[in-house]
């Protein structure tokens, strides 16, 4: 699908170290950057631990002034190199994006002890916030590194949607309140006057204050009538005015969204998947899982209807963003513009971790849309596998001590 992005804030990339390279790094670099100018796809960078890949890596950022994705294999690992590359580049932006569970039991269904198992998960608020934040810098500014496991990977809200979803609010500008205030809904913010939190919004006489997902400040906006007359980040705990804006750009509460023009299209066809499942459990002379679908569809979608979302409306995600069956989701790396540079740090275990997540998520999800759990659209909301990860590299560099057979 097209990319839509809104490049307004960038900065060029400027690495501050104290050091200069040294050794074999020169080299690298140069090597490496006459690779990326030739176009070559694929390069391998060989270092033992400690060798200074890192900062070798930066170099090349700097030097060729391209949104950055690094994906390694663990939230540990993910963490130290965030906190190093935000060290390399402190005017720049740095994100880390990793999954936001601090608990998950997914949702999965065992034949043979015929036992059903709900999704149960605690999410860590603060790393949905730096998710949120990512996604958010990726499509508004192109300085940007996002140092993210291979949960990247994994199906995500389509980042078109969820561009168009967002608003721009600019002082000076008129806008109709009530629209504004139905916007806000529709990017699944709540409305609360007593207590301010992340994802939701309050009025108060002319002035409306949201707190969007991404930030930890409060943004005041303040009307005239319909027109925006001032606007300002605010500390969420203290009130303290932080900055005085000119206009900022407010992103979704979920990367789960839709246009409400949109809502009656999508349930028909969840509808429509519905019955057409339905009827061929009836036809196998299955009536148990028929009846336990559509039950449970049912109540989806009307939750949906009423609310917005529902309990698993991931399981949803190819049939909002219209997609066909099979195809692969939005994801993480399609937030990126066309000529961004990808980083595989500690490839010889990152790589085989990218081609493992598909084929796990499979065998439970079919075992979930054989027995009436869930319509096969679910099987959509997946990571990609190996060979659509892929055609989704533009240019990539490798980065390990120990190359696998796919870097070799």
């Amino acid at each position: 699908m097209q990319k839509k992005s809104k490049h307004k804030n960038t900065k060029p990339f400027r690495l501050v170290a104290d050091f200069e390279p040294g050794g074999d790094q020169p080299r690298a670099i140069e090597e490496m950057i006459d690779g990326i100018n030739k176009g070559c796809k694929m390069q391998t960078l060989l270092g033992v631990t400690g060798s200074g890949k890192t900062y070798t890596m930066a170099k090349l950022i700097e030097s060729i002034q391209r949104p950055t994705l690094v994906i390694t294999h663990n939230k540990t690992l993910a963490a130290q190199l965030a906190a190093e590359y935000k060290a390399f580049f402190p005017d720049n932006f740095v994100g880390y994006f990793v999954s936001y569970y601090d608990y998950y039991q997914p949702e999965a269904y065992v034949p043979e002890r015929d036992l059903y198992i709900e999704k149960d998960s605690d999410v860590n608020e603060e790393v949905d916030r730096m998710r949120h934040a990512a996604t958010q810098a990726v499509l508004t500014r192109r300085d940007v590194i996002i140092v993210a496991t291979v949960s990247c990977i994994y199906g995500l809200g389509d980042p078109t949607e969820y561009t168009d979803m967002s608003i721009d609010l600019i002082v000076g500008e008129e806008y109709d309140r009530r629209i504004f205030l139905r916007k806000l809904i529709d990017m699944q913010y709540l409305r609360n006057n007593l207590e301010l939190m992340r994802g939701a919004f309050r009025v108060k006489g002319d002035t409306i204050e949201i707190y969007p997902v991404n930030e930890e400040v409060i943004i005041r906006a303040s009307f005239f009538g319909d027109q925006c007359e001032s606007l300002s980040k605010i500390h969420p705990v203290t009130g303290e005015v932080l900055e005085i804006l000119n206009e900022i750009s407010i992103f979704p509460a979920s990367h789960y969204v839709y246009t409400p023009e949109r809502q009656d299209r999508i349930l028909d066809n969840i509808a429509k998947e519905l019955d057409v499942q339905y009827n061929k459990f009836l036809k196998e002379d299955k009536k148990l899982y028929a009846e336990r679908l559509r039950d449970r569809t049912l109540y989806d979608i009307e939750c949906i209807r009423e609310l917005g979302f529902c309990s698993g409306i991931e399981n949803y995600s190819r049939i909002f963003s219209g997609r066909e069956p099979g195809e692969p989701p939005a994801t993480l790396v399609e937030y990126f513009p066309d000529d961004y540079l990808m980083i595989i740090d500690e490839s010889h275990q990152t790589i085989p971790q990218l081609h493992g997540m598909y084929r796990g998520d499979q065998s439970r999800k079919i075992n979930l849309v054989d027995y009436g759990f869930r319509i096969p659209a679910a099987l959509d909301n997946r990571p990609l596998n190996f060979e659509e990860f892929e055609k989704f590299i533009n240019q990539v560099i490798f980065t390990t001590a120990t190359p696998g057979p796919y870097e070799r």
